[in-house]
């Protein structure tokens, strides 16, 4: 199994950069940057990509509706370009929260229109005259489809170093999982609990494997379990479940929270309905304390060695092939260990 990372740089970048320095050298093999509603991602994927050798870059996620499907492919291969071959493009929806709140763009379609930026995307990377035209998008744009009538199918100037760039595709719903089976190289779920992973989600993947084209590859799955190995971390559980009360609580309205659902089908309905009422009455502290150790340890790799190696191996069994990882530690020189600890196990 490969060893993945998201980074955090709200503290300071440049710092940040020198520590995934570190963490490479201890058998990191992909790092994340996240793009929320923080600095943009490309900025830092490509410093990273300056600084590193080795270590894969992924953007963890870039969001479907932020750049145009053109722009997306074009900063895709220029990544790829500046880091030789070592870029990953994880593309992502968000949720209305972000896409209509900060962006101010209808969220609306997202598993049509994530079809159909891989499928241009593609093409930019295979260097063809760009013409498509989609239910979402359409290029050239004709008179007819309001545009100028001037515009003419384009093919990329430059030689991209692949014309195939892993796509990853972090999905929940049912038909989202099912695309990312289908089209993608990677699939990132959230949340990944081994023992109930093919219950939620076996028929999606199923769906998405059978419609597969062969050239793609088997599927990559990027688990991202919580990290914490040694003796007597029990108490560390207590770092999961803020993130947990969060997104089962915090991340929608009664009936259209995607996460709530995910834990239902889990099995802790009763619980998620609490967390729920909980966090939307205002009582954050509550929800964390409603959030059960069970349900915080099986999506974690949180014990000493011997119950992690384990916790691996149920990974693997349900089908991760990517464990990233979030790993507790005081500072960085701690995140380092517990990546060079997991290292031995994997």
């Amino acid at each position: 199994m490969r060893i993945g990372l998201g980074i955090n740089y709200t503290d300071g970048f440049k710092a940040t950069a020198d520590e995934v320095l570190d963490l490479e050298r201890a058998g990191l093999d992909i790092v994340f940057v996240p793009e929320a509603y923080s600095f943009d991602a490309v900025s830092a994927l490509g410093y990273l990509a300056a600084k590193t050798e080795r270590v894969q870059l992924a953007s963890g996620i870039l969001q479907i509706y932020t750049r145009t499907p053109t722009l997306t492919a074009m900063t895709a291969a220029g990544l790829d370009n500046v880091s030789d071959g070592r870029f990953i493009l994880g593309l992502g929806a968000s949720g209305p929260q972000v896409i209509e709140g900060f962006h101010g763009v209808k969220y609306d379609a997202p598993i049509g229109r994530t079809r159909e930026i891989i499928e241009v995307c593609r093409k930019v990377w295979r260097r063809e005259r760009l013409e498509h035209r989609g239910k979402f998008y359409t290029m050239p744009l004709t008179q007819e489809d309001g545009g100028t009538g001037l515009g003419k199918p384009l093919k990329l100037i430059n030689h991209p170093v692949r014309e195939r760039i892993p796509v990853l595709l972090a999905a929940l719903g049912q038909k989202n999982v099912a695309l990312a089976a289908e089209v993608a190289e990677g699939w990132q779920p959230i949340f990944f609990l081994p023992e109930k992973a093919k219950d939620v989600w076996g028929d999606a993947v199923a769906e998405g494997k059978a419609k597969r084209d062969p050239s793609l590859g088997e599927l990559d799955v990027y688990a991202g379990p919580a990290l914490a190995i040694g003796e007597n971390v029990d108490h560390l559980l207590g770092f999961v479940k803020p993130h947990l009360a969060l997104y089962i609580g915090g991340m929608g309205a009664k009936g259209k929270n995607f996460y709530h659902t995910l834990a239902t089908n889990y099995g802790y309905g009763a619980e998620a309905d609490r967390i729920q009422e909980l966090y939307l009455a205002g009582d954050k502290a509550a929800a964390v304390e409603a959030v059960p150790d069970e349900l915080a340890r099986s999506v974690s790799l949180i014990g000493p060695k011997g119950y992690v190696k384990e916790r691996i191996a149920a990974f693997e069994e349900a089908g991760a092939t990517v464990l990233n990882v979030v790993p507790i530690a005081e500072d960085a020189a701690g995140r380092v260990k517990q990546i060079e600890a997991l290292r031995e196990l994997v």
